[in-house]
């Protein structure tokens, strides 16, 4: 499980110092927040503490925020934004403005719900932010009671979290995302870089894209972390919507499964039948779907882009895919299985170009001509990546520039 966020600042702390850039004085925000002018000052004394870096001078026009105060408030907008939003969704009955949303809630009730849901129960929870069981049971029922919103509901399995608990915690966690980000743009002001990115890569990126991409940004930024998911794409997509993940990198799905992510297309990856030696297809000119239909297959992961072309392959001619097919989403056992057999697998041709130029392996034409998959980064629609993940972005794009030229010339290679 990727670690969830540290946990997010006071959340009173944070409306304040984000009033006092709005209204300039800290006796503004103060009037605004029904406080005190020294719990104020308290509140900025503690944000300064926690981000490492003074938020705002004191001029004689009032309060004014530095540039590391201004990168940090950017980003506290964000959060709060991102709290109010998704606690307004889902009060019941849906009533109150921004204020009231978050004077309803704490900082804590708001991690031990999302901790509930992470971790799939209260003990685990617990364990895992070093608290009682009792006091974040108490804290995700306030939390509960303060919305009126079920959020936990007994099943055979224990206390689960709802449906809407789930919804709630992914939006929370992507506001506690925030203000790790600011930490690391401020960081950055001050001329280090503490971040961390985490790239969902799939199979031809975690061999092809990422790995150079990411070798030429850690030598430029050293002490920015970079964690590199694998696995299923549905597990990688999750992990992007709630924040675990910053950007996908690999094959695009059409239509874009959410309305909350953006797809930015890098390079068109060709894809090929693929046979080993010696296949009886090998010795064919042409071959045509019922020829390929005849053999047993290797059939990509249910739902893939892959997926989608080989099942068009055979609804072109108006039959379905063929039985007993081995659905595989493994590189290196495809491979093994190709090798052994004259079973046929429809691949991207680069994943497998060191079988083809020695040829252990071979191409059959495609029956309906040229087809590829788009290649490219997958991110959340509202991300607002640092200085340092921009410049991850780029070389990304360079070397998928780089892979693109590589495929080409694979093809041209290829027999």
């Amino acid at each position: 499980m990727t670690p969830m966020p540290n946990a997010i600042p006071n959340l009173r702390h944070l409306q304040i110092a984000s009033e006092i850039a709005r209204h300039g004085s800290i006796s503004a925000a103060a009037r605004v927040m029904h406080v005190s002018q020294p719990a104020v000052t308290q509140a900025v004394k503690a944000l300064e503490k926690l981000f490492a870096a003074r938020l705002f001078d004191r001029t004689s026009v009032g309060m004014t925020p530095t540039a590391s105060g201004r990168e940090c408030l950017a980003r506290i907008d964000r959060a709060l934004a991102q709290i109010a939003e998704a606690i307004a969704e889902a009060r019941r009955p849906k009533v109150g403005n921004r204020l009231q949303s978050l004077s309803t809630t704490s900082a804590t009730q708001l991690q031990a719900l999302v901790a509930v849901v992470e971790h799939r129960g209260f003990s685990a929870a617990a364990r895992a932010l070093r608290l009682s069981r009792a006091s974040l049971h108490r804290a995700a029922r306030d939390l509960e009671r303060a919305i009126a919103t079920q959020l936990f509901e007994k099943t055979s399995f224990g206390i689960e979290p709802t449906r809407e608990a789930e919804e709630l915690a992914r939006r929370l966690r992507l506001a506690f995302v925030e203000i790790e980000q600011a930490r690391a743009d401020v960081s950055a002001i001050a001329g280090g870089d503490c971040g961390r990115t985490v790239i969902g890569a799939m199979p031809l990126a975690r061999s092809l894209l990422v790995p150079t991409a990411v070798t030429a940004f850690a030598a430029a930024y050293p002490q920015h972390t970079i964690g590199i998911l694998d696995g299923p794409y549905e597990s990688m997509l999750d992990a992007l919507r709630k924040g675990s993940a910053d950007v996908l990198v690999g094959a695009l799905r059409d239509p874009v499964p959410y309305r909350d992510i953006v797809q930015e297309v890098l390079f068109d990856d060709p894809l090929a039948i693929i046979v080993r030696a010696g296949h009886p297809l090998a010795r064919r000119q042409r071959v045509d779907v019922r020829d390929l239909a005849a053999f047993a297959w290797i059939a990509p992961r249910e739902g893939s882009p892959l997926r989608r072309q080989y099942e068009a392959l055979f609804r072109s001619a108006g039959m379905p895919a063929p039985s007993g097919a081995i659905e595989c989403n493994s590189l290196v056992a495809a491979r093994t299985l190709l090798l052994a057999s004259d079973r046929v697998m429809l691949l991207s041709a680069h994943q497998v170009h060191h079988e083809l130029a020695n040829g252990e392996l071979l191409t059959l034409p495609h029956p309906l001509g040229p087809m590829v998959r788009s290649i490219g980064l997958t991110t959340r629609r509202d991300w607002r990546p640092t200085e340092a993940q921009s410049n991850l972005l780029e070389r990304l794009r360079a070397s998928a520039m780089s892979a693109a030229r590589q495929i080409g010339n694979s093809a041209k290679e290829a027999p």
